[in-house]
């Protein structure tokens, strides 16, 4: 039986192939789409500098790059980064970075997206990584976390389910405890057993108003879906903080 701890999971069951086999059919179309909206909504020019951290496999990163951007990609997994540099060009590039700690470079804007927040076992980190954007932003810079409604995703919770993704059955259960969402996951590969468990805090509004405050910096909109549409605490699937 392979376990992960669970004090280090994201670090651990992000480098491995299966999270990607199973998390695979993550829209590139959908992730291009919100990226356009958004750098269009931040007045974002021609090769403005983005950071987007927690980057993964670099799909909004590309995406970006695409549009004409400056991008870094940083993440935490060697084995994502390694993947990601295979599209790195004259105008993208991706580095391994502990996203708790300040990139050594200033940027227009820095992106943290599709829920890759709030991982830590030591929630004092997740101030430091809000201090740290505060740090990575040029003058008049805007930081973006684009978070899970998690009021929306706990009264819609989905105790458990079985996928079937590239031959792998994937067996899910879902729960809440002490404020975290967790997902288990185990499944069985080359008749070795598996067993992982992601665990995100139930971070609300009221939470990231208080880390802005915390780090001196200030909400400025606050958006509950990809398509920029005013934030509804009970209908939202999505809490997009637009911060300065």
């Amino acid at each position: 039986m392979q376990k992960e701890k669970l004090t280090d999971w994201y670090s651990s069951w992000f480098d491995t192939p299966y999270y990607h086999i199973l998390y695979k059919d993550r829209g590139h179309k959908e992730a291009e789409a919100f990226m356009l909206r958004l750098t269009h909504f931040l007045d974002l020019k021609k090769n403005d500098t983005i950071l987007d951290l927690a980057c993964g496999k670099g799909r909004h990163a590309i995406s970006l790059s695409n549009m004409g951007f400056n991008v870094t990609g940083v993440d935490l997994s060697p084995s994502s980064i390694n993947f990601a540099k295979q599209f790195e060009s004259e105008n993208l590039k991706f580095r391994v970075h502990d996203m708790c700690l300040p990139y050594p470079q200033r940027f227009q804007a820095v992106f943290n997206l599709f829920t890759s927040f709030g991982y830590f076992k030591d929630e004092a980190d997740n101030l430091r990584t809000i201090k740290a954007i505060k740090e990575e932003l040029k003058p008049k810079g805007h930081g973006v976390i684009d978070f899970m409604n998690a009021a929306y995703v706990i009264k819609n919770l989905v105790p458990s389910e079985i996928k079937k993704v590239g031959g792998i059955v994937f067996h899910i259960k879902r729960y809440t405890a002490e404020g975290y969402i967790y997902k288990d996951i185990k499944f069985q590969h080359n008749d070795t057993d598996f067993s992982y468990t992601e665990r995100v805090k139930a971070l609300t509004l009221k939470d990231f108003k208080a880390y802005f405050k915390a780090a001196g910096m200030g909400l400025k909109h606050c958006f509950g879906n990809y398509q920029l549409e005013p934030f509804d605490e009970e209908t939202s699937e999505r809490l997009i903080l637009i911060f300065t």
